[in-house]
């Protein structure tokens, strides 16, 4: 039987993110399949690929937030503006990265999401982090302290150039076996993916042109 894993890349800098993770668990348990949550830092991606972010790119920007504020209101998911954006998202996604158990680190996410796109929190800041992970019914201080070691920053690092070799160029991206779905919108596609036991991939015969030029 193939593995029942959805692993969900993710940046909390990344509203689409935030929209995919409220809708994955249930989503996940009603096709039983577990959620294997991997932080990266989207800028690593954009390095990676030589791509720029949505707020380097003002009329992309604009868009964006009009987009975003749609599909929230659509879905039926309370959605803020953050604090910042963009923010610098390290301590979190270190924290996020740290060997806890699977429910705890569900919940921490759960929490750290939710402080950004519906408290207008500042996950920037360690006190913010700590108050959060307090919040969530873990030891905040001791999450800190381990997230600020190097062996936590060089996990996050690996996590990044892991997801880059997997073929992950942005978040949220969600891998099943060598299935890749990217975005909030490919929800959709993720669940007829799953309900079909992974033989319905939406192909049709449509086959990528090959390109007659490249930008140096």
């Amino acid at each position: 039987m193939p593995e029942r894993v959805i692993r969900f890349y993710f940046d909390y800098v990344s509203p689409n993110a935030y929209l995919a993770w409220t809708k994955l668990a249930a989503l996940a348990q009603q096709c039983a399949y577990v959620i294997e949550p991997v932080p990266v830092l989207f800028a690593g991606l954009l390095e990676a690929h030589r791509q720029l972010g949505p707020a380097e790119v003002p009329p992309k920007m604009r868009w964006m937030w009009t987009n975003i504020a749609r599909k929230a209101a659509i879905a039926g998911i309370d959605l803020n503006p953050p604090a910042f954006h963009p923010f610098n998202p390290l301590l979190a996604l270190r924290a996020s990265s740290l060997s806890l158990a699977a429910a705890k680190r569900h919940t921490l996410i759960s929490a750290l999401f939710d402080g950004v796109w519906v408290r207008s929190l500042h996950i920037s800041d360690p006190a913010v982090v700590e108050k959060i992970a307090n919040e969530a019914g873990l030891d905040g201080r001791a999450l800190i302290a381990q997230a600020q070691q190097p062996e936590s920053k060089g996990r996050l690092r690996s996590q990044t150039d892991r997801a880059i070799a997997a073929g992950v160029f942005g978040v949220p991206t969600m891998i099943v076996g060598d299935e890749l779905f990217w975005g909030y919108d490919d929800l959709l596609f993720l669940r007829r993916f799953m309900d079909s036991g992974g033989t319905d991939r939406g192909e049709t015969s449509w086959v990528a042109p090959k390109p007659s030029a490249v930008r140096s």
